[in-house]
């Protein structure tokens, strides 16, 4: 199959939530190219830095591959660290010519922290420890946000739940999710 330009492939929403100590991150498995589903049970969340660290990826597999393999050489110089391994990443991934042409975007945390990382060098912490990426990042967020604002369910009940609400929205998500967590 070829793919054209008009049909763009879109994937992942991919959703983050650290409460109690622990960090929970989710994604859906559909991955869709023009309006076609051509995979349901696509992989886009676990576990890097020997198990330190949980990443979830959205965009251009190929390109998120790479950018994760990047990420996990960052850890290894920074065992422990995430936030330097993705500030070192955000760095290298705005700077270098080759990498500069990735389109992903990282969601990257531990049990004490979660950011976003982009290819414009981006690196946000969000206030409240709940964020989103990807088609369906936007609903999932939202639920997600209401769930640890209004119930006492943990961060994977909460991660898994904003995943299955946003794939009843977002035509580019669906409810295959899996969840990864760290405690």
């Amino acid at each position: 199959m070829t793919v054209s330009e008009s049909q763009r492939v879109r994937s992942t929403t991919v959703a983050g939530v650290i409460r109690g100590g622990r960090i929970a991150m989710a994604a859906d498995g559909q991955v869709t190219v023009g309006q076609m589903v051509m995979k349901q049970g696509a992989e886009k969340v676990r576990m890097v830095g020997k198990g330190r660290a949980v990443i979830g990826f959205a965009g251009g597999v190929a390109d998120a591959l790479t950018l994760l393999e990047r990420l996990e050489a960052k850890l290894e110089a920074s065992p422990g660290n995430v936030r330097r391994a993705a500030v070192e990443l955000a760095r290298d991934w705005r700077t270098d010519r080759v990498l500069r042409r990735l389109e992903a975007m990282l969601l990257v945390g531990d049990a004490d922290t979660l950011l976003v990382v982009s290819g414009n060098g981006d690196v946000i912490e969000p206030d409240d420890g709940v964020a989103a990426i990807g088609s369906g990042g936007s609903y999932a967020l939202a639920a997600a946000r209401a769930l640890a604002q209004h119930t006492e369910l943990d961060a994977e009940e909460i991660a898994r739940e904003a995943l299955r609400i946003a794939s009843g929205i977002c035509i580019f998500t669906n409810d295959e999710i899996k969840v990864v967590t760290l405690p």
